[in-house]
């Protein structure tokens, strides 16, 4: 199966991104395919365009949009790895989301409304917060997150959400044997997840 990896944070040594490493290394170690795509490496632009906007008209995505498309077309299992900022991805995941995964890859026009196109592929996120997980169960923050970014996007683009793996109280000086400790645990949620069965002899 061929795996996408989409993570979203500034810094290259950060927690987020050690998690997307961790992730994407046990499933290759598992034998799938996989496409890391480091929103903020890459330069991506998340600014929606005016005429990338769908109308009735017709819209024509951008030369960035058609080549993430093109270079997504055939993934099976998506991962969205990023920090969980006002009780939201970042910016760039969000936008990311707008101009990829809508309207022609997303979803289309169906008879009665918008028509699922990704059904039959997956959804995992892997966040992390500075607040911990227990006050953002308790102020609502973390259903309100849940409901919007994996179950919405999910249901409008046809995909099964998997999973939401989330690591509360991260903070700036956390230790190398913590974030080990967690990637661990990102590591065995591929492996169980996404286990390759042994062809028969």
């Amino acid at each position: 199966m061929k795996h996408a990896v989409i993570v979203s944070h500034p810094e290259s040594t950060s927690f987020t991104v050690s998690m997307a490493q961790a992730y994407a290394g046990a499933l290759l170690g598992q034998g799938h395919e996989v496409l890391v795509r480091n929103l903020y490496a890459l330069g991506f632009d998340p600014r929606l365009a005016a005429d990338e906007i769908p109308r009735p008209g017709g819209f024509t995505p951008r030369t960035d949009v058609r080549a993430e498309r093109a270079l997504l077309k055939d993934v099976g299992a998506f991962a969205f790895v990023y920090p969980v900022w006002f009780n939201a991805p970042p910016a760039m995941m969000k936008g990311y989301i707008d101009r990829v995964f809508g309207m022609g890859f997303g979803y289309g026009m169906g008879a009665g409304g918008n028509a699922p196109l990704l059904t039959g592929r997956s959804l995992t996120s892997i966040t992390s917060s500075g607040a911990p997980k227990d006050w953002m169960v308790e102020t609502g923050a973390w259903d309100a997150m849940r409901k919007l970014f994996d179950e919405h996007v999910a249901a409008v683009c046809g995909m099964t959400v998997l999973d939401h793996l989330h690591f509360g109280a991260i903070a700036p000086d956390i230790t190398e044997e913590a974030v080990e400790a967690c990637a661990d645990q990102v590591r065995a949620a591929a492996a169980t997840r996404f286990a390759r069965t042994p062809a028969a002899g």
